[in-house]
């Protein structure tokens, strides 16, 4: 499909974090399977767990969300440590099911947003993308460490 637009350019970045595996995994593939004591799990140098990344991932991902829709955004004290360290096994699969879902929404609204709006969320809507695609390395490598990833899915 050809890009027509900054909108586009911006919504393929998205899905490609998200559900589109395109250059890299999206986060869909890297969460895939990933049980609650595979996601609680740390290797012995003290990384961050693969629930921690994501909670992480949710918890940005819709503050940004809330933000773009002029909605308030939760309460956060501003330490981003509480965002990776506020997970745990009981609440996984809520974890998981956020971090698509917000995606999810985070895409609508780009794609029915106008130009005026979408220029101001240009840089912030570019770094989301970066965001997302950085922590889902760091998934996909922690599942690596665990020996729980399976190559097949797109990285080696």
């Amino acid at each position: 499909s050809s890009v027509t637009s900054a909108k586009d350019i911006l919504l393929t970045q998205l899905k490609s974090t998200h559900t589109q595996k395109d250059w890299f995994v999206p986060v869909n593939v890297a969460l895939e399977g990933v049980t609650a004591e595979q996601a609680m799990w740390r290797d012995s140098s003290g990384n961050h767990s693969i629930g921690q990344l994501a909670y992480h991932l949710a918890f940005w991902n819709e503050r940004q969300l809330a933000k773009f829709n002029g909605q308030p955004q939760s309460e956060f004290s501003g330490d981003n440590e509480e965002t990776f360290t506020s997970f745990d096994k009981t609440t996984w699969d809520k974890t998981i099911n956020k971090v698509d879902s917000v995606m999810t929404a985070l895409e609508k609204a780009v794609e029915t947003a106008d130009e005026a709006k979408l220029k101001e969320w240009y840089p912030t809507l570019a770094n989301i993308s970066t965001h997302n695609a950085y922590h889902t390395g760091q998934i996909i490598f922690v599942r690596k460490l665990q020996k729980s990833w399976d190559p097949e899915k797109g990285v080696k």
